[in-house]
């Protein structure tokens, strides 16, 4: 199986389920989007085309909000004007769009606005993707009944290892899908996302998106074949939120830029090859998940920050290209203090998340990493548990 054949394939259904956008709001109602974003505990990769087409995933993460909010937010409002205006807070940027061709222009090299030009595209409004053709955007748009205004705001640094990218698209397609009466459902919303990435040719799996969409801690599981729609399992967050515990979970925003790009390409290399070292390691990975599915179950909080720690020993063997030398250098620091720790998504820069062996431990990696911080935008940034998951409502 080659890369084209791959997206190929996970587009067909988009393909297949072509979409006919209605607008559905009032000519002065917004609708607003927000989710939180996810750790990614036990089993990631599994989850990564194709290993996840040819054996099924099994990853257990949990959806955080940070510094109190949901960080991923998207507003959609009506506009008078038969265009689509994109913004983007957190980068300071904007792009008006007249015609399906720049909708169609999600591919290009460091546009800010790759991810709602594909969302866009798959909602119908790209030709390749609506039920109706139209000779012109301006034209669909009027029938439409409005132009739109679409906001993004990602709270978030750059690169955090969160899957940032995954939930924002899943974000802009819930939004999108309220605004114009589709009726998508999370899972739908969810599945349309793994396509979204294709269409971008980032790849990724399906872990990130359900793991910020849907809420707290879940083991995700999916069978081989290309419907990975994952069976959610929860699991208790006592280990999490109860007072003796929830202190000792520390996030540590490195930042280091990642690397995380070169460190996919290089492990999908792998899984289209099937090297056989890899495939095992992958297998062990999987099973690992079951592990921790185990642990939480039990409540066992010393169990969970050593299937922390497996967790990471696994990533690094998987690509040393997770654990840069910068990033060594700030684990040394806090080595001691800690039961387990890793760095979420691919690795690479972005942020820690670190189990602390008690209260006094998380206090003293907090000193450590305060005095000592391996730049001027390292910090720690707190982090909760997210009751919700991806909400959207409107004005």
């Amino acid at each position: 199986m080659e890369f084209k054949e791959l997206e190929e394939r996970l587009t067909a259904s988009a393909l297949a389920d072509l979409q006919m956008p209605r607008c559905d709001v009032y000519s002065d109602q917004i609708v607003w989007s927000r989710s939180p974003v996810r750790i990614d505990l036990a089993g990631g990769w599994t989850d990564t085309p194709p290993y996840c087409l040819m054996e099924g995933g099994s990853v257990v993460n949990i959806a955080i909000e940070l510094n109190g909010q949901q960080p991923i937010q998207v507003y959609v409002k009506p506009s008078k004007e038969l265009r689509i205006v994109l913004r983007s807070i957190d980068l300071g940027a904007m792009e008006l769009i007249t015609n399906f061709d720049e909708v169609c222009d999600f591919r290009k090299v460091g546009s800010p606005f790759s991810i709602p030009k594909a969302a866009l595209a798959l909602t119908g409004f790209a030709p390749k993707f609506c039920q109706k053709k139209y000779a012109s955007l301006q034209q669909q748009l009027s029938e439409f009944g409005c132009g739109m205004e679409i906001t993004l705001l990602s709270a978030i640094p750059a690169g955090s290892g969160l899957g940032t990218s995954s939930v924002l698209s899943a974000t802009v397609l819930a939004a999108l899908s309220d605004f114009c009466k589709l009726g998508w459902d999370k899972t739908t919303v969810c599945n349309k996302t793994l396509i979204l990435e294709q269409l971008l040719t980032t790849g990724g799996g399906w872990q990130d998106q359900y793991g910020g969409v849907c809420h707290g801690v879940k083991l995700l599981e999916t069978k081989a074949g290309y419907d990975q729609t994952p069976v959610v399992r929860w699991l208790p967050d006592y280990l999490f939120t109860k007072p003796e515990y929830k202190s000792s979970h520390l996030l540590y925003y490195t930042g280091i830029t990642r690397t995380a790009k070169g460190i996919l390409a290089e492990i999908v290399k792998k899984m289209f090859v099937r090297d056989e070292a890899n495939m095992a390691l992958l297998a062990e990975i999987k099973n690992h998940a079951t592990e921790m599915f185990d642990v939480i179950q039990k409540n066992d909080y010393q169990g969970f920050g050593k299937m922390i720690a497996k967790t990471w020993e696994q990533n690094k063997r998987l690509d040393s290209g997770t654990n840069p030398a910068e990033v060594e250098a700030i684990l040394k620091k806090i080595h001691d203090y800690c039961i387990g720790y890793k760095l979420p998504g691919a690795g690479g820069g972005g942020f820690i998340y670190m189990v602390a062996k008690d209260d006094f431990a998380a206090a003293e990696i907090k000193k450590v990493l305060t005095q000592n911080p391996p730049n001027e935008r390292a910090r720690f940034v707190d982090m909760r548990l997210s009751e919700n998951g991806l909400e959207v409502t409107r004005s």
